[in-house]
């Protein structure tokens, strides 16, 4: 391999991994000078000139013209007598450079000169990658899915870069195939065995603050803001807003006409079921707002134990259910987003009258109490009122079924 296939061959590499000219020009004169250092002992007397440009590299060896016979290391001195061969103007004390061949470094220098070139690209092609997605930390990114494990997924960005998808980063109802193109955020990045690991995360607040920004103008420009986000990944999420422009409804613009910037966001979030509320500092009145859909009919059923960072809520007892959610979701998300723990009751409990079953749409499925009302029971009371044995009869569900509907029904009277 001479000089030029050398470069050539470095150039090409340099256009693959995008490397700009002056780093690469860098790189190559500092790999050849280290080969220098190893053959002359110092690099200080070698002029290495790169022209990648062209695909073309010189090196010249300078040495100093000395009288015949005190010749003391002919790496930086040269004869009188044999520096005349090359110019017979020269007079000792005078300067000597002397163009090296490639060839003259031997076929294995020049293989290990390529290995070290290589080497050296990759360090640098692995710098830039941990730079660049280190400032792109709670950043969406689109990716192409390239490989699928148990644990994670292998995600190729634009330029070939790995990223990584964690189980635990992903919403528990995605479902990707190879080849698909997904989205999610930079959620951090690591260095393992001096290699840049970027994980990507689709459940964290940040990847739905970001789709926001990308579905809403207004956030995107600064003129509403988003205060807090908390989130139950794929079930729920609430997301505190505010504008300080009071001609903008920060809520209604989030939503958008007949919900139709929220709907690209649900769709992405796997049908995530998203609430946007108000901001205020009125604490509460964000309690109110945070607990949505429940209705709370007044602010002075809401008592706040500031000392036990609690709070109590009373209810009237169709707007319980509602207010805890399927499965807690609900208040638990509301306690996040308001920094307090709240405890909801219902209002009157030792006088409460039946609760239409439509009431129970959070915890008990909609084709479940489709089948009871199909038996007459439309209220709670009318279908505890019956035995498990009835219930399992005349509906022809499951027993594990029933006995887990007459569980949370009979909860409701508690």
């Amino acid at each position: 391999m001479n000089a030029l296939n050398l470069i050539e061959s470095f150039s090409e590499f340099k256009e693959m991994k995008n490397i700009d000219r002056v780093t690469m020009m860098r790189i190559l004169e500092d790999v050849f000078r280290s080969t220098l250092k190893k053959r002359y002992g110092t690099d200080e007397h070698v002029d290495v000139i790169v022209n990648p440009d062209k695909g073309d590299l010189e090196i010249w060896l300078n040495r100093e013209i000395v009288p015949d016979g005190e010749v003391e290391d002919a790496n930086i001195e040269i004869a009188y007598s044999d520096a005349i061969k090359i110019e017979p103007d020269f007079e000792v004390g005078e300067e000597v450079s002397e163009e090296i061949q490639m060839q003259d470094f031997g076929r294995r220098n020049i293989l290990s000169l390529r290995q070290n070139l290589v080497s050296r690209i990759l360090e640098l092609e692995k710098d830039n990658v941990y730079k660049i997605y280190k400032d792109r930390i709670g950043e969406i990114v689109t990716g192409e899915v390239y490989q699928i494990w148990k644990r994670e997924i292998l995600v190729l960005d634009d330029d070939g870069n790995e990223l990584i998808l964690p189980k635990l980063e992903q919403i528990p109802s995605d479902y990707f195939k190879k080849g698909e193109t997904l989205r999610a955020v930079v959620a951090r990045v690591e260095l393992k065995n001096n290699s840049p690991m970027i994980i990507l995360s689709r459940t964290d607040p940040k990847f739905l603050a970001r789709l926001f920004e990308l579905e809403v103008p207004e956030v995107f420009d600064g003129l509403i803001t988003i205060k807090n986000i908390v989130r139950e990944p794929g079930e729920r999420a609430k997301v505190a807003v505010e504008s300080y422009d009071e001609r903008i409804d920060p809520v209604g613009a989030c939503v958008g006409m007949k919900g139709s910037r929220i709907h690209g966001i649900v769709r992405e979030l796997r049908n995530e079921n998203i609430d946007v509320i108000n901001y205020t500092t009125n604490t509460k009145l964000l309690i109110q707002r945070a607990l949505s859909p429940a209705k709370i009919t007044s602010l002075e059923s809401i008592e706040i134990k500031e000392e036990e960072k609690r709070v109590n809520v009373y209810l009237r007892p169709d707007q319980v259910s509602l207010a805890i959610g399927r499965g807690g979701n609900n208040i638990k998300l509301a306690s996040k987003l308001v920094g307090y723990e709240i405890d909801v009751y219902r209002e009157g409990a030792e006088d409460i009258d039946d609760v239409d079953l439509d009431e129970f749409a959070d915890e008990i499925d909609s084709w479940i109490l489709d089948t009871l009302k199909a038996i007459g029971c439309d209220t709670a009371k009318s279908v505890i009122e019956l035995s498990q044995e009835e219930l399992v009869k005349r509906t022809d569900l499951e027993e594990e079924t029933i006995a887990e509907i007459v569980k949370i029904i009979k909860s409701e009277f508690e």
